[in-house]
């Protein structure tokens, strides 16, 4: 499980590093840094809620996008997390 949790992780970490790069920034992502202050803009949240669905081939539920969701690679970890656990229950 932590394997995948890791995963998870990094896989964010690489999408959002992508997006700042884009827009020429460069920051230190860890996981509890809010992505505003890393420099992400709300059209930049809207890139990475798609990237985040192309990544990891789903589609994210109307009442996961929220700003809580998006705020953090932890917040938007443990939604990822919780959208794939049931499919791999199975």
């Amino acid at each position: 499980m932590q394997a995948f949790d890791t995963d998870v992780r990094n896989r964010i970490i690489k999408l959002v590093k992508g997006i700042l790069k884009q827009n020429s920034l460069a920051a230190d992502i860890t996981p509890a840094a809010k992505l505003v202050d890393a420099g992400l803009t709300s059209m930049d949240m809207v890139n990475l809620m798609l990237g985040v669905e192309a990544e990891f081939d789903f589609t994210i539920p109307q009442a996961k996008i929220t700003p809580e969701n998006f705020q953090s690679v932890e917040s938007l970890e443990r939604m990822v997390a919780s959208q794939l656990q049931p499919a791999n229950a199975a």
